[in-house]
């Protein structure tokens, strides 16, 4: 069958983390998809482990690379964005599992004019380590008695992991978080995306995908929330690449965008020269 889904996934030297997320593409119930790595510059222990699994998968792995320069997601996300081979794209991260029904629900919800904003459930690294390759496709991973049992504490949160149907829909419209385009769990049509020129390059860590998201509702789309529906596990790793200077810089973008009603930024996939 002809594929009709991109999957976007950014990596940097991350491979344990990776192959994790690429076993939990493997299990998907919706199958019409390629899948596009976004990698910002790992070193050769990524590519043996994308060759290993290029093997073991069901998908097509498009490897889009460039040299590490620092963090510089925003740049390798628009090289992804152009290898897509297909009308629509769903993007996320290469330490966040996506359930088994994950690429089944952005499908059903996607709609001309909409892009879909879903979310996360966040692990931490004792239960992040402990999960293995058969927790996966088994969907211990996902499974609330199980994670319980890892130490995992009781919350409203865990309403992620165990609502499905009516239940989802109730809380995807109860939830007082606006949906946005989040870089763990968004997905929209690729002409609206290079409509707008793509991520802003111009922005390293800190809000380059809500900038995205922001100039996207700019050009005229709304938004659908999905984040009781599309459910992934992010799983946990230290975050060296932060840092205040990027945050404030992004932000100051990030008004300008918003005050002038920007739809277009120069700093993306198209640079004016």
């Amino acid at each position: 069958m002809t594929n009709n889904t991109s999957i976007i996934i950014s990596t940097y030297n991350s491979p344990k983390w990776l192959e994790n997320v690429l076993h939990g593409y493997n299990n998907q119930t919706y199958r019409q998809f390629e899948m596009v790595i976004a990698d910002d510059g790992s070193k050769q222990e990524t590519f043996d482990l994308i060759e290993k699994m290029q093997s073991e998968v069901f998908y097509k792995i498009i490897h889009v690379w460039h040299e590490d320069n620092g963090f510089q997601k925003s740049q390798i996300l628009n090289k992804a964005i152009l290898a897509c081979t297909t009308p629509y794209i769903i993007m996320s991260d290469g330490d966040c599992i996506p359930r088994a029904d994950f690429v089944e629900q952005h499908v059903k919800y996607r709609e001309e004019g909409y892009f879909l904003s879903g979310g996360y459930f966040m692990l931490p690294m004792a239960i992040s380590l402990a999960i293995t390759k058969e927790d996966i496709y088994s969907e211990n991973c996902f499974n609330l008695s199980w994670l319980k049992k890892q130490g995992l504490k009781s919350s409203f949160k865990n309403n992620k992991l165990t609502s499905k149907g009516i239940k989802a829909w109730l809380l995807n419209k109860m939830t007082p978080t606006t949906p946005s385009w989040n870089g763990h769990n968004a997905s929209g049509w690729k002409d609206d995306i290079i409509a707008i020129n793509g991520f802003d390059e111009r922005m390293q860590y800190g809000g380059q995908d809500r900038e995205l998201g922001e100039r996207l509702v700019n050009y005229g789309l709304k938004s659908k929330q999905i984040r009781y529906s599309a459910i992934c596990v992010h799983l946990d790793h230290k975050r060296g690449y932060k840092n205040e200077a990027s945050i404030a810089k992004n932000r100051q973008i990030r008004n300008e965008t918003k005050t002038q009603n920007k739809r277009w930024t120069d700093y993306g996939i198209k640079k004016n020269i």
